[in-house]
């Protein structure tokens, strides 16, 4: 594993702001970067060539500017960070369509390879510090295109809204340092309309000012307010719903071995717990064959819970935000408030423990698991929480 912080120390930083690309490599991303050369991109957009030539001008031109030298350390780190990892998505992402290169999704798939080297390679989980500069990155990487977007979409202040949510849960992240990593990737670029694409990005920044969400999150009147805006149930954020809400339902979100039995015990020893570990091992289903039998159980349980108006936990891994979305929708369908609780240790821990299992997960179910993973973010529920335990 590498040294935690070798690649926040080659951030760029006064007096000559330079880039050292020999040392980039040397510290653990060489074969990332020799993978995004040669990586095709459509010349109309990017006539500068491959994705390693387009992050190194990106990264250049994030130096170069005077938003981003204004901004204190960890924030130029993880700002400059995000900047070198924008684009891997394209690695696996990249094909040809019509005649001409695209890569389809490849931000919210660069996140999660992001997320996996930080976790795996450099250590970056299980502490909140690590965890946050971890996410912050990751975040960034996942909306960066989102200020190019958000203007011009029917849909897009409620985009804008629901990214700004994470800064409740990531005080680094905010609307205003995600413009300023796409003005980066605009000035990184060779292209006919760049000039009007940074006046879009301006733009953005002008409607999230307006929105209340540049800095950080939008206060809203009340969790119940927000939550029914993000999730589309309201057009209006000002609007005040009257929340008819007879209790919470808590919903455990992490990898194996992160401590969510320990957990739920500590916090909620009396309150019904619904536990697809506990109805595998009743009914006799292995974690790595068909789970749809040990999901209807669990649903089943709930939903007797729900009617009979008991406050719960789920707990399982729920790594997916499909996942996730599904069951708070069946929560909040009972009129249940739902809070999201994320738990995730260090991963020498999180091995150790899973060892200790009755039931041991393998470890390569757990590395497609993490592969998958995207923390809840701010907007998901009606409340979020995240824990290292």
């Amino acid at each position: 594993m590498e040294e935690k912080d070798v690649i926040l120390r080659l951030t760029p930083k006064p007096p000559d702001w330079s880039i050292s690309w020999d040392a980039l490599r040397r510290c653990g991303l060489g074969a990332l970067l020799s993978q995004m050369s040669g990586i095709p991109q459509d010349p109309a957009y990017h006539g500068e060539g491959d994705v390693l030539t387009h992050t190194q001008m990106v990264c250049e031109a994030l130096a170069g500017l005077d938003q981003f030298r204004k901004l204190n350390e960890r924030k130029r780190q993880e700002v400059f960070l995000a900047a070198l990892l924008h684009d891997i998505g394209k690695i696996r992402c990249t094909r040809l369509e019509d005649g001409r290169w695209t890569s389809p999704h490849h931000a919210a798939v660069g996140a999660a390879m992001a997320r996996e080297l930080l976790w795996l390679d450099y250590g970056w989980c299980g502490q909140p510090d690590w965890q946050a500069l971890r996410e912050t990155v990751c975040t960034l990487i996942r909306y960066h295109t989102l200020p190019l977007h958000a203007v011009y979409e029917a849909d897009g202040a409620r985009r804008l809204l629901k990214a700004a949510a994470d800064g409740a849960l990531l005080p680094d992240f905010s609307v205003e340092l995600l413009c300023l990593l796409a003005k980066a990737d605009i000035l990184g670029r060779i292209c006919g309309d760049r000039a009007e694409l940074l006046e879009v990005v301006e733009l953005c920044e002008v409607m999230a000012e307006e929105y209340g969400c540049l800095a950080g999150p939008r206060p809203f009147p009340s969790r119940h307010t927000a939550y029914s805006y993000f999730s589309g149930k309201l057009e209006l954020p000002d609007y005040e719903l009257y929340d008819a809400a007879w209790g919470e339902v808590i919903l455990m979100c992490g990898l194996p071995g992160t401590g969510k039995d320990t957990w739920i015990a500590s916090r909620y020893p009396s309150m019904p717990v619904v536990s697809l570990d506990a109805i595998r091992a009743e009914l006799g289903i292995s974690p790595e064959g068909p789970q749809k039998r040990a999901a209807d159980e669990a649903k089943a349980r709930s939903k007797a819970l729900l009617r009979g108006k008991r406050p719960f936990v789920w707990n399982a891994t729920n790594v997916s935000a499909d996942l996730r979305r599904g069951l708070v929708e069946l929560f909040t369908a009972y009129h249940a408030s739902v809070r999201i609780v994320y738990l995730e240790t260090e991963w020498e821990e999180e091995r150790r423990r899973n060892a200790n299992r009755a039931a041991v997960v393998p470890e390569r179910a757990i590395l497609r698991m993490l592969s998958k993973l995207t923390p809840p973010e701010g907007f998901e529920a009606h409340g979020v929480e995240w824990r290292c335990t």
